[in-house]
């Protein structure tokens, strides 16, 4: 399990503003990315690695996960 007591957490930009569905990241520790749910912070928290991460935003960048297009 990550340790994440020293994680900064920012709100995702793609994240609405009409405090519905928020996303947070913590890009700030070595070799992981960590994503939680904005209005549950004590919640589930999903870490990725660095490699993993840039994959799956490449995927996003390349439409890979659009549904439209399925």
């Amino acid at each position: 399990m990550a340790d994440l007591t020293g994680a900064v957490w920012h709100k995702s930009t793609r994240s609405g503003g009409n405090g519905g569905d928020c996303v947070e990241v913590a890009a700030n520790l070595p070799g992981i990315v960590a994503i939680r749910d904005t209005k549950d912070p004590g919640g589930a928290t999903l870490v990725f690695t660095d490699e993993e991460w840039a994959a799956f935003l490449a995927g996003v960048r390349a439409g890979e996960f659009d549904l439209r297009s399925l």
